[in-house]
């Protein structure tokens, strides 16, 4: 199984509009983080989890010209913005799209994108079959997926477990019921927008924390904002297992 981090970044990516701080003025393409969203690979399965405004984006870097599914996280803007770019592979794959959401999740989704539930038959709209999950374990296409309920302040929100990897993404609380599912994972990928509290998002410190609970192989940080600091200067301040994640980076299990 390969994972690709499609992107890293929180809901503003890095670098901001605008912005004239170190990180976003560097050089380094490991300061360059589009919004979150990985790419799973396995088999001749490929499902993207979460498909934010950069997706079109990240599926043209990537080469991707198939996929198999694409799995929603949860409904914030930065998640699903894209959604409307799955229409390409509805013309490559001359099929629906499968997503696959929890039933809050698809309601946003068809009050945001009215014009692709709606029922108009016009050329050209994104194809789109929705499939209900739940905090259950589910498959796709026989691939076995585990959720693990997390919560983003009050905003429940799904990570995954695939095998021995660990996806969660806008959280800055899990339950001790929850974590259970998680303990084992050789590789798991936790938040940590910045180094400050804040009132959604795991610190730092408390994705170390987390990290050095759950006790992988490896762990690595994602959802990260400039205010966190430059690439290689976080690097230095984490235990050796864990590591910032950076756009395209790629990790085989």
């Amino acid at each position: 199984m390969t994972v690709t981090f499609l992107g890293t970044g929180t809901s503003q990516g890095v670098p901001l509009i605008g912005c004239r701080c170190p990180v976003c003025l560097s050089r380094n393409p490991k300061d360059k983080r589009l919004r979150s969203a990985i790419m799973i690979e396995s088999e001749g399965i490929r499902l993207v989890i979460d498909s934010g405004p950069d997706f079109r984006q990240q599926m043209l870097r990537e080469k991707v010209s198939k996929i198999t599914a694409l799995i929603l996280t949860h409904s914030h803007m930065d998640h699903i913005a894209g959604l409307d770019e799955v229409r390409a592979f509805n013309f490559i794959q001359k099929k629906y799209v499968d997503v696959y959401a929890e039933e809050f999740v698809q309601t946003v989704l068809k009050i945001n994108f009215r014009y692709i539930f709606d029922g108009t038959d016009y050329p050209g709209l994104p194809k789109i079959k929705l499939h209900t999950i739940e905090n259950k374990p589910f498959a796709i296409n026989g691939f076995g997926i585990i959720p693990v309920r997390v919560f983003h302040y009050k905003l429940p929100v799904l990570g995954f477990r695939v095998g021995d990897f660990t996806y969660i993404t806008d959280a800055n609380y899990i339950s001790d019921t929850e974590l259970k599912k998680v303990m084992g994972s050789r590789i798991v990928v936790v938040n940590a927008l910045r180094k400050r509290k804040h009132i959604s998002h795991f610190t730092l410190k408390q994705a170390i924390n987390l990290l050095q609970k759950i006790n992988p192989e490896k762990g690595y940080l994602t959802h990260i904002s400039h205010q966190l600091g430059l690439h290689r200067d976080i690097e230095k301040e984490l235990p050796s297992f864990i590591k910032p994640a950076f756009d395209r980076l790629k990790i085989s299990l």
